[in-house]
């Protein structure tokens, strides 16, 4: 059954009360009309990474709640998961049973063993993308006492999967088949970019390996009924791809994109990447990790997308930076901007409004970050206390928080927007941008005898739309 063509929630499932029950509460009883799915991140058994450690997607942290919960949320509302194509964790049944049994496991070729590859040249590991201050290997040590090393691209408890092994493969259909037997409609495929190892080459995104990786799952995903969602932050072309393989891509341009644009008044970018965006996309404006800048470039002049980072480092978080394996001390250019997309938009209610509405009628299926869902700021607090600096946009909201950030202006607002996105049938016919000069933009959805325009001044932040009444057919304006 294909996706609805309605909001997306994106959340923990423990951030919006203590756990999954709370979650379904909260949108049972505000959230039904607003929000057509939901994307849960990582729900299963994890030793790190805010659950990107996964030692199986079979099962529930008891922390959360139950399969039980899942499914009563699964009823109500489209599912997305995560399923971590990349690694598995050090703390799970296949990896402790290498540890025990060494190369005799049966599991043992689920795993990249390092001194297999051959050897490893300087030159080599300048080229290997990685995401943390060492070269992504891990020596360990068997039950035996002889030792190996094996591939681990994020944390140390995080090991990476052989897509050179059938075992990989049979393990994902598993996962696949049991998760959409709890209905789970899309799958967020998380770090897939990593599963190229070839030396010689970035280690990320090595094509056209990657899509042949990500085109299996993909069938597979199909045969169970479901979609994917693969998700990697880089150059835009890589969306484009993605789309051409016939799976959904991120609009990961349009947050920074949006940012610039309502910072500095100036839609020509903007309007540019409508008009040749994937039209199956899935879009964003906050996620649990950062505002990425690889995304939107070659969409922005390098010294606007510059100018951006000057302008929304001064309310953030230091940036995450770019480093190579061969001198992890060295940094690149900046990979992530942490920050809320409120604190971005300097709290301006009619500027974050104007980037919900743009967001909304932009082609695709909107997602809706909740801690943007409740106009949520950064938490310098949460930040410091864990170190990760991306966590000043994760704030744990009680279900009290949830109840007062609901009385907020700015809250009802939006939700105001989401239920209009959610429920106007326009929106599931043709995508048209209209005519508007270099600080404004207008797109129109039109169906049959419906159509939707949405009209927003950049200088001004002020958001309009105009539509016809499905009820009395006569031609209406909103106020955003």
């Amino acid at each position: 059954m294909a996706l609805r063509n309605a909001v997306q929630l994106i959340c923990y499932p423990n951030r919006i009360g203590n756990d999954l029950g709370d979650l379904y509460q909260v949108l049972d009883a505000h959230l039904s009309r607003a929000v057509g799915g939901v994307h849960i991140l990582p729900l299963y058994p994890s030793n790190a990474d805010g659950g990107f450690s996964p030692l199986t997607h079979k099962e529930v942290d008891p922390a959360y709640g139950s399969w039980d919960d899942v499914e009563r949320i699964s009823a109500r509302f489209d599912l997305c998961l995560d399923l971590t194509l990349n690694h598995i964790s050090d703390e799970s049944v296949e990896f402790k049973d290498f540890l025990e049994h060494g190369h005799k496991s049966d599991y043992a070729d689920l795993f990249v063993h390092v001194d297999k590859l051959g050897e490893i040249s300087p030159d080599d590991l300048a080229k290997i993308h990685i995401r943390k201050e060492k070269e992504p290997f891990r020596e360990v040590t068997f039950a035996d006492g002889s030792t190996d090393r094996v591939w681990c691209t994020f944390t140390e408890r995080q090991i990476d999967l052989n897509y050179d092994s059938e075992l990989t493969y049979n393990l994902m259909e598993d996962y696949i088949s049991f998760l959409t037997e709890r209905g789970v409609k899309l799958f967020r495929l998380d770090a897939f970019g990593y599963t190229t190892k070839r030396l010689g080459t970035s280690c990320f995104l090595v094509e056209p390996d990657v899509y042949e990786i990500c085109s299996w799952i993909n069938g597979v995903a199909e045969k169970y009924g479901a979609e994917t969602l693969p998700e990697v932050h880089d150059h835009p072309s890589y969306q484009y791809a993605i789309s051409l393989h016939h799976m959904r891509p991120y609009g990961f341009a349009l947050p920074p994109l949006l940012l610039y644009s309502l910072l500095d008044g100036d839609s020509r970018y903007l309007k540019q990447w409508l008009r040749m965006c994937p039209r199956n996309q899935i879009t964003v404006l906050d996620t649990h990790d950062g505002i990425c800048i690889p995304d939107v470039e070659g969409v922005l002049p390098q010294e606007k997308i510059q100018h951006l980072i000057d302008n929304v480092s001064a309310r953030s978080a230091d940036p995450i930076m770019r480093r190579s394996a061969a001198n992890v001390h060295s940094v690149g250019a900046i990979y992530q901007l942490t920050c809320t997309y409120y604190d971005a938009l300097k709290q301006n209610d009619d500027a974050y409004i104007a980037a919900r509405a743009i967001q909304f009628f932009a082609p695709g299926i909107p997602q809706v970050y909740y801690v943007g869902l409740f106009g949520g700021t950064n938490d310098i607090e949460l930040m410091e206390e864990t170190g990760e600096a991306r966590d000043i946009n994760r704030h744990w909201f009680s279900v009290d928080d949830v109840e007062t950030a609901l009385s907020q202006k700015l809250v009802r607002r939006q939700i105001k927007l989401m239920e209009f996105r959610s429920t106007y049938p326009a929106f599931d016919g043709t995508f048209h941008l209209e005519y508007s000069n270099d600080s404004s933009v207008c797109i129109e959805w039109r169906k049959g005898e419906f159509w939707c325009q949405l009209f927003v001044d950049l200088l001004f932040k002020k958001s309009t739309i105009r539509y016809v009444d499905a009820k009395t057919r006569r031609v209406l304006t909103m106020r955003c």
